[in-house]
């Protein structure tokens, strides 16, 4: 019995979901392990190896798990898969003897890992479509609504809130691409024997009307897995490392979503901020604190998830000849934490965007303070069009916008505008009407709403056909 009286790991009951916690259980990993055993019978059975009353015996006993016994034999022979046989041919008297005939254990459980890690990936991508769904409605919300853009944290040009956000759906929708495709990548070891020859099952079919590769066929059918075509001992890891290569991208687009609302909801920005509950506690000594937890543990799990690639790759690379068992180990332990640490992530990203806050009158503070600056340049045209020397109207836009620029830098709002109108040798060019006119933001934004709604439109309609887009 697990209790807090011992080391649990936090993804044990403080990370991901019930779910993702129920796919990568030790009970479920037996149960299909139960599964590619029977299905194996069943495909001998065509060749005359198993009896109907068998098989029957074998399907019946499916999910009678008993690890309690299962352990107690391991501690005997130190071996969890011949000790989850040994429990499922005491369950199975009938169908026990014919258990496991030529396999080896990675036949076993490399196609059973193959189906959870496909599992674990249909609910990963239930998740990414929630908070795409999401993202897509705020992107279309805030599509049009300006904010100051930053380039090198310093402010730049206008853009809008919701071309923000359709940078992050952008990055999140060729990750919602890539695991699909990775989904669809996904293959089993198939029923190759000891070190993949499929020797074992030459000799256990001789004489029948089935051969190796048709008995693979006809289980691998039953388990709805492919087969990679060439395996040693073991499906390629190489694999396993594209898995969380794949995981860790979505992870890095969450990342940056993440840490930029840390950015934004920070005072001197003020614009966004993730949801604070009415009774929620930003910290222990300061009571008016309100620290941005959801993003900073997104930023924390993520981080953790995009250091996991570089060990699976080891773990792939140092797979000796046909196979060797330094994969064991951290195997039992990247696999579940890697798709753990993504579903959280996913979690906290959905109820981030769910109660996002956009505060209007801070992005129009900013706005007042930085945008007019961005106004200079095509002031400068217009008034070089009207006939004045470009380069004397240059240095003295440059006089105005550094005297404007001292004025924000102090505190006060931005002068730039009434400089300008009141100095008459740019006025002689432009009159104080035109002036705000070209310093209304809203002629600084471009195309961003059209390409943030056209973005959000793309979102949908991936997401609902279910597949790869072009």
């Amino acid at each position: 019995m697990f209790t807090h009286e011992i080391f649990l790991s936090p993804f044990t009951w403080r990370y991901g979901s019930p779910a993702m916690r129920r796919i990568w259980s030790e009970v479920h990993r037996r149960r299909l392990w139960r599964q590619v055993w029977v299905a194996l019978a069943r495909a001998q059975m065509a060749a005359g190896l198993v009896r109907p009353e068998q098989l029957a015996d074998l399907e019946a006993h499916i999910e009678t798990i008993d690890l309690e016994r299962a352990e107690q034999i391991e501690r005997e022979i130190g071996h969890d898969l011949m000790a989850e046989l040994l429990t499922f041919a005491e369950q199975a008297p009938q169908g026990g003897p014919v258990l496991h005939l030529g396999a080896t254990s990675a036949d076993i459980e490399d196609n059973a890992d193959a189906m959870r890690i496909r599992e674990a990936l249909d609910l990963i991508r239930d998740r990414l479509r929630e908070v795409l769904e999401a993202l897509a409605e705020a992107i279309d919300r805030w599509a049009a609504t300006p904010c100051m853009a930053w380039t090198h944290l310093q402010p730049a040009e206008p853009t809008t809130v919701g071309y923000r956000l359709a940078l992050y759906g952008q990055d999140l929708l060729r990750d919602w691409e890539e695991i699909s495709r990775c989904r669809s990548a996904i293959r089993g070891k198939g029923f190759k024997g000891a070190v993949g020859t499929g020797a074992s099952y030459a000799a256990l079919l001789e004489g029948t009307k089935m051969t190796p590769a048709e008995m693979e066929e006809q289980a691998m059918a039953e388990l709805g897995l492919a087969a990679f075509p060439v395996a040693g001992q073991i499906y390629p890891r190489k694999q396993d490392w594209h898995v969380l290569v794949v995981l860790a991208g979505l992870a890095m687009s969450l990342y940056k979503m993440a840490f930029d609302l840390r950015l934004l909801q920070s005072p001197p920005f003020g614009e966004w901020s993730e949801p604070f509950g009415a009774r929620q506690v930003g910290s222990s000594a300061m009571p008016f604190k309100r620290n941005p937890v959801l993003a900073e543990r997104m930023n924390a799990l993520a981080r953790y998830l995009g250091a996991l690639p570089s060990m699976m790759w080891e773990t792939a690379a140092h797979s000796l000849l046909e196979r060797t068992l330094d994969d064991s180990a951290i195997r039992r332990i990247l696999l579940p934490e890697a798709f753990l640490a993504a579903d959280e992530i996913l979690h906290l990203a959905l109820r981030i965007i769910r109660g996002m806050q956009i505060h209007e009158e801070a992005l129009q503070r900013n706005l007042e303070r930085y945008a007019p600056f961005v106004a200079l340049e095509p002031i400068l045209m217009a008034a070089a069009r009207a006939g004045a020397d470009r380069q004397a109207l240059h240095a003295r836009l440059r006089d105005h916008a550094m005297a404007a620029w001292e004025a924000v830098q102090s505190g006060v709002p931005n002068p730039l505008l009434e400089r300008l109108a009141a100095d008459p040798e740019i006025t002689r060019w432009i009159s104080p009407e035109s002036l705000r006119h070209l310093t209304e933001v809203y002629r600084h934004i471009g195309d961003a709403p059209q390409r943030a709604r056209a973005l959000a439109q793309q979102i949908r309609q991936v997401i609902k056909s279910d597949g790869v887009s072009q």
